[in-house]
């Protein structure tokens, strides 16, 4: 056997024990359904450790969310909510947080819509690749356009690129579901992905 292959096994089995590793961690934390600083930090500390030699996207994605949250150095309510349900996904091994949401499981607008921003009122729900949440509302306000929660003038729901499968079941299902139902009834919201929403900017 060469070198080479050694070392790709011997990588694949630290990242599996990463992996396993960070589930249990990932358990531990949101075990009580509550996040707090020091957890917080203590997750991005063993991230910080284990990144470096990790090819795999989902610590890779964990890190990036975990530094975007401590970035202006407080976890908020929205952020604590957003970090127990990336933990709970990933700690019960729902493996799609890595990769971006199959989208024929969330009811987009089919042809998706061509967006504008002047004067356009939009909600965001979900993780972005985008960035933070605030991050995707200042784009939208930059361009002449509203943003604030899900409500009777929301004209755009965006869905951020991160979520799992079971996104019913999510924090931010609800919004997704009641926007759907606005849309049967045949008011006007659109409801689009990250992906699209990107384009137009």
């Amino acid at each position: 056997m060469d070198n080479e292959l050694i070392n790709r096994l011997g990588g694949d089995r630290i990242t599996s024990r990463q992996v396993d590793e960070l589930v249990g961690l990932a358990r531990g934390v949101a075990a009580d359904g509550d996040l707090n600083q020091a957890e917080v930090e203590f997750l991005q500390k063993w991230l910080a450790a284990n990144v470096a030699v990790s090819e795999q996207p989902l610590i890779r994605t964990l890190y990036q969310r975990i530094n975007d949250v401590l970035a202006d150095g407080v976890l908020d309510a929205e952020e604590k909510a957003i970090l127990l349900d990336t933990l709970n996904s990933f700690s019960s091994r729902d493996f799609e947080l890595g990769e971006v949401l199959k989208s024929s499981t969330l009811p987009l607008c089919d042809p998706a819509p061509t967006l504008s921003f002047d004067r356009r009122t939009y909600c965001f729900t979900g993780t972005f690749i985008y960035g933070q949440r605030k991050h995707c509302e200042q784009a939208v306000t930059e361009r002449g356009g509203f943003c604030g929660g899900l409500s009777g003038k929301t004209e755009v729901l965006v869905i951020g690129a991160y979520a799992t499968e079971s996104w019913k079941h999510s924090s931010f299902g609800n919004k997704i579901l009641q926007a759907s139902d606005w849309r049967d009834e045949g008011r006007p919201i659109a409801i689009v992905s990250e992906e699209h929403w990107t384009r137009h900017l």
